[in-house]
């Protein structure tokens, strides 16, 4: 293919097409006007791109053009995503997918835990690259830093970049995952320690509660949300996300919605009788929405909730409340489907759970106020 020169492409008139290198040719009409077009095969079929048009284009850039569209159908790529620019890169992929999927997130904190974990482990070494141009190995010096370090850390971060390469999957811009299998076979293997979280004996929760209660220098509407979650055995996030709206005082039902729950369904929490003195105290201190607002409005933090036991010196995290409630059934004779259905778990499989329809509420009412009493019979 001969090779053009920059006076041959400004005076050649005669309409048809002129080759150039690497796929380049510059078609003339009938009417003078010359464009640039490239033609290469892309998948195993013949394509032609627009480069642009002359002069605006000239034979140097769209030289360079149709030597960088050449190599990417070599290496397997579509070279018109890189005419419209439409290949992200990782940081602006990663971007996209919190976008899609923040409104899911039951959690409010999710998207900051992404956005700082890939912000610290990921986007400085690969945050500009096109995510087509990723590799396994480009995975791996991301991880390797962390991985025996800080295991569950580098297993979250390895799990965030695998699902933003899914969705560059999805959107075609790339085949394969250099996040999934092959970098975690190249990767040594991580001891792995189910960790649980601390809980107190349930004799000890009593004592525990009325420590909080005596807590002056925390917000009231955090105490009254900590002991919230003692007495109703519930989650950490459905309580600070508890709405008035939720709460039937008349028939002493608290419903918390499927898309608050981290099962997905519909949960009701019977209250107890030291449960609605609780809430009347909680009225007190809100006159909106939420049942437990911060002070400086909003609800309140997961960290200041969750922090709030060790900082006043109970040995226990929020979550192993649970626990402790979870053993008092245990060494009560609690039935186990009853006991459960409180901690808004299923028991059984599948077919079990299809013939299970009834939330054992009313047994659970009786189990939640005899838990009242014994965590908090002096609330009042």
């Amino acid at each position: 293919m001969p090779k053009r020169t920059a006076a041959f492409v400004r005076s050649v008139t005669k309409p048809g097409k002129y080759g150039d290198q690497h796929g380049l040719i510059l078609r003339v009409q009938p009417s003078g006007a010359k464009a640039w077009i490239w033609r290469g095969t892309v998948n195993g079929k013949r394509r032609d791109l627009g480069l642009g048009r002359y002069p605006y284009v000239s034979l140097a850039e769209a030289r360079a053009k149709a030597f960088e569209y050449r190599k990417e159908a070599m290496e397997g790529g579509d070279p018109s995503l890189l005419r419209s620019g439409a290949i992200p890169t990782f940081a602006a992929a990663t971007e996209a997918v919190i976008v899609l999927h923040a409104g899911r997130w039951k959690n409010s904190t999710t998207v900051d835990d992404w956005r700082s974990s890939l912000g610290t482990y990921v986007l400085p070494a690969i945050g500009s690259m096109r995510v087509d141009k990723v590799t396994t190995a480009d995975v791996m010096d991301c991880l390797s830093p962390i991985w025996n370090a800080k295991p569950e850390t580098a297993r979250r971060v390895r799990q965030r970049v695998a699902r933003v390469m899914r969705w560059t999957m999805a959107q075609g811009y790339r085949q394969d995952n250099p996040a999934g299998d092959a970098v975690l076979a190249a990767l040594p293997k991580q001891e792995h320690r189910q960790k649980h979280h601390r809980a107190l004996p349930h004799r000890e929760v009593t004592a525990a509660v009325r420590k909080v209660r005596a807590a002056n220098h925390v917000d009231p509407t955090v105490r009254l949300a900590f002991e919230f979650v003692v007495l109703t055995a519930a989650r950490s996030g459905e309580v600070r996300g508890a709405l008035w709206s939720e709460i039937d005082l008349e028939t002493a039902t608290w419903t918390i919605p499927a898309g608050r729950m981290k099962g997905g369904r519909e949960h009701r929490v019977p209250l107890s009788g030291p449960v609605l003195e609780l809430l009347a105290e909680a009225r007190l201190y809100s006159d909106g929405p939420l049942v437990f607002p911060r002070r400086t409005g909003g609800q309140i933090p997961a960290w200041m909730l969750g922090k709030l036991p060790g900082r006043i010196g109970i040995d226990s995290t929020l979550h192993g409340m649970r626990s402790s409630f979870r053993d008092w059934c245990g060494e009560s004779g609690v039935a186990r489907e009853v006991a459960e259905a409180c901690l808004a778990h299923r028991v059984g499989n599948v077919v079990e759970q299809a013939y299970a329809r009834s939330d054992l509420l009313q047994r659970r009412r009786e189990l939640m106020e005899a838990w009242a009493q014994y965590a908090a019979s002096d609330r009042g």
